[in-house]
């Protein structure tokens, strides 16, 4: 392997859930011979599931079962898993089951290991299902929690990205009335920093960066709430005054339209869960990725479900996949350059 071959980032791909659609998306994604232009992919799941997925798509890559990430080829044409035989080979598509959802914790669990041990540059993740992940003794509400924890991490967000779109999420995977007493300026400015941080690694200079209100119309001066005016303007004024290019809080019901139409903005700091994935996935439901910010290593994923309806048809779409390996890698390479 030459040096420029060994210098592509080897990024562990998690196979998700295994009765879902990872395995196919997987397998499709990985026929793209320019995925391994940029990157060393290596599937962190199980080698016979991504044969029968290989078998159902009529797929002629091989898959290559390992058991050591150093033992990867990383060459197009095979594609190489670190095999952890971990679910029976008549596990049925399309059914929530506590055996794969415990298996797709420890392809996340190995994943963030290899991460943290430096034997991979980043993780990208396919869907797993929370309701077989939680019936398979894993009580958590989505991967960010879990490599969160698994990281021993604090200081972490949720990242969404669209061909249109990009916004970073304040709160995530909580009720609203949770969210209102979140909203602090500290977390803000917290993301705010995160925004930044990201953006200058995937190329951007001077990242343009605009925070979405709480409230209707961002509070109206605080008669629609006070959230705005006490803790999203002092973060914004806050994070000005450290040389960063924010405005707002615009009104919600504005500020994507101006990021994603008039392109007047890199990224939207957005304050719950509901508020930034609508636009993303409105934008760019089989395009969009999902990026934990934060972390010690890389980690993207796709923006979609395990796709239980329609999981070993061979119907699901790469889209998002590709789209989460290319950012990964790109991130990477952003992140070698900068240092």
């Amino acid at each position: 392997m030459n040096q420029q071959q060994q210098e592509r980032p080897i990024l562990a791909i998690t196979m998700g859930d295994p009765a879902g659609c990872g395995p196919e998306i997987i397998v499709k994604a990985l026929s793209d011979r320019s995925i391994y232009e940029i990157c060393r992919p290596l599937v962190f799941g199980d080698a016979k599931r991504l044969a029968l997925a290989a078998t159902i798509l009529n797929s002629p890559l091989h898959i290559a079962g390992l058991a050591k990430v150093a033992k990867g080829s990383f060459k197009h044409g095979t594609i190489d898993v670190l095999d952890f035989s971990n679910i029976p080979a008549d596990l049925p598509f399309g059914q929530v089951n506590p055996q794969a959802g415990h298996a797709a914790y420890q392809y996340i669990e190995a994943a963030v290991q290899a991460a943290m041990a430096g034997e991979v540059t980043g993780v990208v993740t396919a869907p797993i299902n929370k309701e077989a992940l939680h019936l398979g003794g894993h009580d958590f509400p989505g991967h960010t929690e879990i490599l969160g924890e698994l990281s021993n991490s604090h200081d972490y967000a949720m990242l969404l990205a669209s061909e249109a779109l990009r916004v970073i999420h304040v709160t995530t995977h909580v009720s609203m009335v949770q969210a209102a007493s979140m909203i602090t300026k500290e977390r803000v400015l917290r993301i705010i920093r995160l925004a930044d941080r990201t953006l200058r690694l995937l190329g951007i200079d001077q990242p343009r960066i605009a925070v979405a209100g709480f409230n209707a119309h961002a509070g109206e001066n605080g008669l629609f709430g006070r959230e705005d005016i006490d803790e999203i303007v002092p973060a914004v004024e806050e994070a000005c005054k450290e040389g960063m290019n924010v405005t707002g809080p615009i009104s919600p019901d504005t500020v994507f339209y101006r990021a994603a139409c008039r392109k007047e903005f890199d990224i939207v700091v957005v304050m719950y869960h509901d508020q930034g994935h609508i636009p993303i996935k409105l934008l760019g439901f089989d395009s969009g990725i999902n990026v934990t910010v934060g972390l010690p290593f890389l980690r993207s994923s796709v923006d979609h479900g395990t796709a239980f309806d329609i999981a070993g048809q061979g119907l699901a779409e790469d889209g998002s996949m590709k789209a989460a390996i290319e950012f990964a890698a790109r991130a990477a390479n952003g992140a070698r350059t900068a240092r």
